[in-house]
């Protein structure tokens, strides 16, 4: 028995009419009749009661017909999601993504990988490091990275997304609060809430702050952004953080811009040896739910 047969009977046992079933299925009705007949020698049991006006259905034809919506049915969902795993539209795909990265890139991401790969489950790791994305790259234990270079292995390629300066998040009521730039040396008194020393940002605020001639005191290292920005709120220091994290809107922290802030960079990274259509389409996603965001610079991979 073949697909095609049981598409045939089917057709027949809804028509209860050979004619209208070879109109529907856009076929001869010689043909047709055929088809039906060898079906039943190979199945060896009468499915259909002929008359000059009307078809009915035997108890096994019932059968059949029940049965083999089923199985029709079935392979052309097998049909729908082998096709989908071959485009790259559907399956598993662990992501890890920076704390700063929640607040202007991820959300574009998710919601455009939702719309155009539906049978994409994405199984996203937060707030993590750029050195611990890089080893969950290299281990397999994560399939893409949205994070920020330099990046030390060579097994992993990257493609920048975005470019945004540096602002600095400080408690409400501090004197810097104002409505206007604040130079980095205005902050050489502030107690300073920084990520870990592991991180592209802890680097890069320590050389800000030395390039203004001075040492950040850093009484506070903490991983997870939302949580320092509550440190911030609570009046315990200040956090120099990239400008996307302004969408987190906290009562008692202010965003102020840095004068003559630098630029920090995020990527999307991923093992150089996979060469997945999932990963591909993904990476396809990422590009266009960045393309438009304010400070993107267009960047060849690995530069």
């Amino acid at each position: 028995m073949e697909i095609r047969q049981l598409n045939y009977f089917i057709a027949v046992a809804e028509e209860r009419h050979f004619g209208r079933a070879a109109k529907r299925l856009h076929m001869a009705q010689p043909p047709l009749s055929q088809q039906i007949r060898q079906l039943e020698e190979q199945l060896g049991v009468r499915l259909l009661n002929r008359t000059t006006r009307r078809v009915e259905l035997t108890a096994a034809g019932q059968a059949l017909l029940d049965r083999g919506r089923q199985i029709v049915n079935a392979v052309g969902t097998l049909r729908a999601d082998v096709y989908q795993v071959g485009q790259g539209a559907s399956g598993v795909l662990r992501v890890g993504f920076s704390g700063s990265a929640t607040y202007g890139v991820m959300p574009p991401i998710v919601r455009l990988a939702k719309q155009v790969l539906p049978g994409l489950s994405l199984n996203l790791h937060g707030e993590m490091l750029t050195p611990a994305m890089e080893a969950g790259l290299r281990d397999g234990t994560l399939d893409a990275a949205l994070l920020r270079p330099p990046i030390a292995s060579q097994e992993i390629d990257y493609r920048i997304v975005t470019r945004e300066a540096l602002i600095v998040a400080l408690p409400s009521f501090s004197a810097l609060a104002m409505d206007r730039p604040v130079a980095v040396h205005e902050l050489q008194d502030q107690e300073f809430i920084s990520y870990p020393p592991e991180s592209v940002l802890y680097r890069t605020t320590a050389g800000l702050c030395r390039e203004a001639g001075f040492q950040p005191r850093i009484t506070q290292v903490i991983s997870e952004t939302s949580t320092m920005l509550s440190f911030v709120a609570a009046g315990s220091g200040v956090a120099i953080l990239p400008a996307s994290v302004r969408a987190l809107q906290l009562e008692g922290v202010v965003y102020r811009d840095i004068e003559q802030a630098p630029e920090v960079e995020l990527a999307v990274a991923w093992r150089r040896e996979d060469r997945s259509s999932l990963l591909q389409s993904f990476l396809d996603v990422v590009g266009t739910a960045t393309k438009d965001l304010p400070n993107r610079t267009p960047s060849p991979p690995g530069s």
